[in-house]
């Protein structure tokens, strides 16, 4: 009987598993197919600084690149990109194992699509990074990328620069000549221009931060030590046997106490 049910169930938690992880795993290639198809288009369609109104004039599709961090930060310069792009890969490795031990843990899918959103973006930005300066030329002002051109890519291995397209500038103005320090000064809201990878990471931690922060302290991620627990047990166990006899001996004593007739 107890085969019977081990043949059932253990099959069943296999599927579970599997269902789980092809719902993380279409999750993360449709971020990739997305994000790369509009790099892609951006770059060998618009040259540099071009804008496409998409939203009247606070939603504009407008071509830059990246040589740094998400939200068009720089780093450190050509030995900054570099380390920046090692590190990226060494992420994207940790994460790949974090997120498979995930999977068969039993935290809720709504985590392991946050996850998988972060490690989506992560590896979207990393095949700019990587491959891009190998396999298109320079984008221009005067002049749309070529991909795979006869002299070859504008930079080497994992030199390559990130594409960014989507701008909002929500808000334009001047702040108040009281503020301090940057009074006066024009301000704008919302400056930095980035890609679905950026927004894909985005995402995936606000959410977590959001809703799935209990999850770092529950027990599908820091399961009970076996140790701790059987040592547990058998202090429980000594304690109620120690009960139990000290009850049978006073139950003995009264016994004896009482007169008899």
């Amino acid at each position: 009987m107890a085969t019977l049910a081990y043949q059932i169930v253990y099959p069943c938690q296999k599927i579970k598993i599997l269902s789980r992880s092809t719902k993380v795993l279409s999750v993360i290639l449709f971020v990739l197919i997305v994000d790369q198809a509009l790099k892609i288009w951006v770059k060998t369609n618009m040259v540099y600084g071009e804008e496409i109104p998409m939203i009247s004039d606070w939603a504009i599709l407008h071509f830059v690149e990246n040589p740094g961090m998400a939200f068009g930060i720089q780093f450190g310069g050509e030995w900054g990109k570099l380390g920046l792009s090692i590190f990226r890969i060494i992420a994207v490795v940790f994460l790949s194992f974090y997120l498979r031990m995930l999977i068969k843990s039993k935290v809720p899918l709504g985590f392991l699509i946050s996850a998988g959103l972060i490690l989506a973006g992560a590896i979207g930005n990393i095949i700019d990074s990587a491959f891009y300066g190998l396999l298109f030329s320079e984008s221009t002002r005067y002049a749309v990328a070529e991909f795979l051109p006869a002299g070859g890519g504008y930079q080497s291995f994992l030199h390559g620069k990130v594409v960014d397209m989507f701008y909002f500038p929500l808000y334009k103005g001047y702040l108040p000549d009281s503020f301090p320090h940057w009074g006066g000064q024009e301000f704008e809201f919302f400056r930095p221009v980035f890609n679905v990878a950026d927004m894909s990471i985005t995402i995936g931690v606000a959410s977590i931060i959001l809703f799935y922060r209990g999850v770092f302290n529950s027990e599908a991620l820091n399961p009970p030590d076996p140790k701790a627990a059987t040592a547990a047990a058998a202090v429980a166990t000594t304690s109620e046997t120690a009960e139990t006899t000290s009850e049978s001996t006073e139950s003995g004593s009264e016994s004896e106490k009482e007169p008899t007739e």
